[in-house]
């Protein structure tokens, strides 16, 4: 696993190993930056569990001003730290060892865009929706991953269901508010 471009292009990252984990492959991390290629500058992004922090570190690298990464787990956050370390993004970015849909609830801060990807069918996929919802800037965009047979709901608040994006089994979805 590394960083695919921008500022720390080809920086190795560290995972955790085993079944647990489900990183998010080259192809659909790739697929997420295309589709937010063009609303990454001087942004703030929310990685709601983070897992190894690929994807924020990832939207550092191509530009976004400032990242919060938020995982439950001791081990991942851990392997994250280590993780923005190693690309030299300890000012940029913000880990929270917590749980990711109740800091977000509380929380007072704000962002531009939201990359939700939770374990797979535990039920944790809307509260996060509607969570980050509530914590995003006017114009902002919210992506979730999640797999293909995974239903998720047309409206989060004022977000609406953009659009969807297959990659096999696993889905990138995009909320947007209307006229954005």
């Amino acid at each position: 696993m590394r960083i695919i471009t921008g500022k720390a292009r080809g920086k190795k990252l560290i995972t955790l190993e085993g079944e647990a984990v489900r990183p998010t492959t080259d192809k659909v991390k790739e697929a997420l930056f295309n589709i937010l290629q063009f609303q990454l500058e001087g942004r703030s992004f929310l990685d709601m569990f983070s897992g190894s922090g690929q994807i924020a570190l990832e939207a550092i690298s191509r530009g976004a001003k400032s990242a919060l990464l938020i995982d439950a787990s001791k081990s991942a956050a851990k392997v994250i730290e280590q993780n923005i370390k190693a690309c030299g993004f300890e000012r940029e970015c913000t880990l929270i060892n917590a749980d990711s849909v109740m800091y977000v609830k509380n929380s007072r801060l704000t962002f531009d865009i939201a990359f939700i990807d939770p374990p797979y069918k535990q039920g944790l996929l809307e509260s996060a929706l509607l969570a980050a919802a509530s914590r995003m800037n006017k114009g902002g965009i919210i992506v979730c991953e999640h797999p293909f047979d995974e239903a998720v709901p047309e409206k989060l608040g004022e977000f609406e269901r953009a659009k969807d994006y297959k990659y096999g089994k696993v889905v990138l979805t995009s909320y947007k508010m209307p006229g954005t």
